[in-house]
């Protein structure tokens, strides 16, 4: 753990900004978890724990050294959602994950915000290695694991979202 005052860095594609969470995320993040597609990330949650869960993407960068960027299209600077790296009390290692908003999904959005916080945490981070754990039924993200070049490894019983699938992602020298 740290308590040093620590920097989100903001990454750019060719079409998003992944950048630090921030409040005005807030209501987008409360739609999307009175959502049923919140059910495979742990929701619905009341307003309250929605902004509880913003707060925790916040900390986790600084108790851990990275975790979720929001992300912005550039060309509108319209909210699309978070990706990033993960690693919280309970998870079995360090993750790759993400979360798109209604209407946000079938553009390679996601696909492109994971390939980059991949490769920020290979190539900046060192990481060897990278799981994406995906809560069972959940096949758009299987699918997108998949796209990734990761490869179903096992499964994983979490205390509170139930059965979800381990993906391994490819290892950062495989990567053309």
């Amino acid at each position: 753990m740290t308590s040093e005052t620590f920097t989100i860095p903001t990454i750019e594609t060719t079409r998003l900004a992944l950048r630090a969470p921030k409040e005005a995320d807030f209501e987008h993040e409360v739609e999307f978890f009175n959502s049923e597609r919140s059910h495979y990330v742990g929701g619905p949650l009341p307003r309250e724990q929605v902004w509880r869960s913003i707060a925790g993407f916040l900390g986790h960068w600084a108790m851990r050294g990275y975790g979720f960027w929001g992300i912005d299209e550039k060309a509108t600077g319209k909210y699309l959602g978070r990706a990033g790296l993960w690693c919280p009390e309970g998870w079995p290692e360090r993750e790759i994950g993400w979360t798109l908003m209604e209407g946000a999904e079938g553009h390679g959005y996601a696909y492109e915000a994971a390939v980059a916080a991949r490769s920020y945490a290979y190539e900046t981070l060192g990481w060897k290695t990278a799981i994406s754990m995906i809560l069972a039924g959940n096949m758009r993200s299987v699918a997108l694991a998949e796209k990734l070049g990761a490869s179903h490894e096992s499964e994983f019983e979490h205390e509170r979202f139930g059965p979800c699938h381990i993906y391994r992602h490819p290892a950062p020298e495989t990567l053309t």
